[in-house]
């Protein structure tokens, strides 16, 4: 017991994810080792309240005949695979048996290491492939008139009847908009940029759009450089940009995943060696860079480059303000802002940067709340789970009812328009760059 106790008070530490290791895809060998986590899972129970894989397995075990793991049939393991969306929350701020005590649990990777099991065996459905492929879809949907048009028809209750029966994307769920004009298109790059250097940033960045913030909501880029403007820092735009491969990822198609690496890691190496700093709007993309990639790729040392050089937007400027380089001259107050903190974020282990930054603005009151949204991407879409998705944001939305804020904001901003519409759309939810924007008056 004393390694045990001994091993739970230390840092975790994360394993090299072993996905070129043909016996990685060796489904007996996972079986076993899922039905060995599983059941020291259900002996613990402390993550039963982060998402439904656990209330899955749980249920599982209290309905079998011997209300232990071996009379939960194995076909039955995949439906707790089906409900991980990857978060790492239960890793990084619950399990107490994570490396380096002797259980050696990681349940995220192992959930990984089921879908890439089950994609390379059985593939994906259409709906699967068609939400995961975030670099393809877009270019046909941005078409200025095809946007519109497909705009126009995901406000449709009919059409979104039909899209429901036919692929499967629940009628109720929040859907995106288009644009027909991207945010690389509305960026111009700085190739002559200086920057001022502070600490370990350079004071000059360069922009990952990420899918969603090029195609769908570019104004958080043009907020993002409106206030790194404000603040002296120049911004240009990545010369050359891939989906980070985080959809991919939690659909278990690892080859996509290198695929996407091999355009997008070069490209940043190159914008880095020229003395940028990489930043993305989007958690996600950015949990990519820094974690998942160089889990996959660990003798990359291009890889291993970029994770040092990638930042979330707020990391950055507070790390800014550490060195008195961040603008502190605020115009505006933003009264009572409800903050919901980003799961990816939070497992950046970075702390919670944007709280700390929206708290330097006078008058202001920020209410973080540290509890999953159920969104993840595509999850809350998907017919078989949105409902789940709903009653999983049902304690974030109460609290934000709770506290009758001015603002609702999250650095996910797809979590914070489902968590609006978990509050029947009385709020609207804006990212903390349009707020900070709000706040310099800018």
């Amino acid at each position: 017991m004393s390694n045990q106790r001994e091993g739970s008070l230390e840092a975790p530490t994360r394993h090299a994810v072993d996905w070129k290791n043909p016996d990685y895809y060796n489904e007996e060998k996972l079986l076993t080792e899922m039905e060995r986590v599983f059941d020291i899972c259900h002996g613990c129970r402390r993550c039963v309240s982060l998402c439904h894989a656990f209330p899955t397995l749980f249920d599982l075990v209290d309905e079998s005949d011997t209300m232990e793991m071996d009379g939960v049939d194995k076909k039955d393991y995949w439906k707790i695979v089906d409900h991980c969306y990857l978060c790492d929350l239960c890793f990084l701020t619950k399990c107490p048996y994570v490396p380096p005590h002797e259980w050696n649990l990681d349940f995220p990777h192992l959930m990984l290491q089921a879908k890439a099991v089950h994609f390379k065996k059985h593939g994906a459905p259409l709906r699967d492939r068609i939400l995961s492929a975030t670099d393809t879809v877009p270019k046909l949907a941005g078409i200025p008139i095809v946007a519109g048009v497909v705009n126009a028809m995901n406000g449709t209750p009919v059409f979104r009847k039909l899209l429901e029966k036919t692929l499967g994307v629940d009628h109720d769920a929040v859907i995106p908009q288009y644009t027909s004009k991207p945010l690389r298109k509305r960026i111009s790059p700085k190739p002559d940029a200086q920057g001022e250097a502070a600490g370990h940033t350079t004071g000059k960045v360069a922009l990952f759009a990420t899918c969603y913030g090029n195609n769908n909501q570019p104004d958080m880029g043009e907020n993002l450089l409106a206030v790194f403007e404000h603040n002296g820092i120049p911004v240009t735009i990545a010369e050359k940009e891939r989906c980070c491969g985080m959809p991919k990822l939690e659909l278990g198609d690892l080859e996509a995943v290198a695929e996407a690496k091999e355009v997008n890691i070069p490209a940043l190496v190159k914008m880095i060696d020229d003395g940028w700093d990489i930043v993305a709007p989007i958690p996600s993309c950015v949990l990519m860079f820094k974690q998942e990639l160089p889990l996959m790729f660990p003798e990359d040392e291009q890889v291993l480059k970029v994770r040092d050089h990638i930042y979330d937007p707020f990391e950055y400027l507070m790390l800014r303000h550490r060195e008195g380089k961040l603008n502190t001259d605020f115009k505006n107050p933003l009264g009572k802002v409800s903050y919901h903190v980003a799961c990816h974020q939070r497992v950046q282990r970075m702390g919670m940067k944007t709280r700390e930054l929206l708290q330097l603005i006078p008058d202001t009151e920020i209410h973080a709340i540290e509890r999953c949204s159920g969104h993840d991407g595509t999850y809350a879409v998907k017919k078989e789970f949105h409902a789940i998705s709903m009653k999983l944001v049902r304690p974030v939305a109460n609290k934000v009812k709770q506290f009758e804020p001015d603002h609702l904001t999250s650095d996910c901003i797809m979590a914070g328009h489902h968590i609006a519409h978990a509050l029947d759309d009385n709020y609207k939810a804006e990212h903390p760059l349009a707020l900070l924007r709000k706040a310099y008056g800018i």
